[in-house]
């Protein structure tokens, strides 16, 4: 499965204010890998919330998901999105909308949502949705940001399960940024989701 992310397409004009950074392929399929051993892929329904290329859509989809959907409010996204699971030959809905025009549940979300960098909270309105349609939600976060986010997990009716500590390699993609490659920490949460 990594070869085959590896070479998917790259959004080309990336948006610092919406922090659009890739979830590198590795990781992609070592998250997937993981959410499959714990059942939360195969058989299932996953979403894919801020999807960007759509990497993790696809990993799920190759991984055995029945249904997979990637949301995203960038045109260029879900057009590479579509591309790369046709290079894939997965076959994965795509909506150019915003998170909170998903409103059917799904067994699964997969994220990984801004971290606030450019604008504080970003994450909010993401973790807001991904608790109100997912039953199990994974979501990447800035490692400076976790006592405010499992606050807002336990206080939406979440528990986290499991969390796992990542390096996301970030290369030089805008302006503001002064090294090549700089290693950005990031942690996953696997989160269960109360429903009533």
């Amino acid at each position: 499965m990594e070869q085959i992310l590896q070479s998917l397409e790259s959004v080309s004009t990336p948006s610092p204010a919406t922090e659009q950074y890739p979830t590198p392929p590795g990781i992609a399929a070592e998250v997937i890998h993981f959410a499959h051993g714990r059942g939360d892929v195969a058989g299932r329904s996953v979403v894919d919330l801020g999807c960007g290329n759509g990497v993790l859509a696809i990993a799920a989809k190759l991984s055995g998901a029945v249904r997979v959907l990637g949301v995203d409010v960038d045109p260029e996204s879900i057009e590479v999105a579509r591309r790369n699971a046709e290079h894939a030959e997965v076959e994965v809905e795509w909506i150019l909308a915003d998170v909170h025009s998903v409103h059917e549940p799904f067994d699964t979300v997969v994220m990984n949502p801004p971290f606030g960098a450019q604008t504080r909270h970003a994450d909010r309105p993401f973790l807001d949705a991904a608790m109100a349609v997912g039953r199990v939600v994974y979501t990447f976060l800035n490692p400076k940001s976790e006592e405010f986010v499992r606050r807002r997990i336990e206080a939406i009716g979440g528990h986290v399960t499991d969390r796992l500590e990542y390096g996301f390699p970030i290369s030089h993609m805008f302006p503001f940024h002064r090294h090549e490659v700089r290693v950005q920490d990031a942690l996953l949460y696997r989160v269960a989701v109360a429903k009533g």
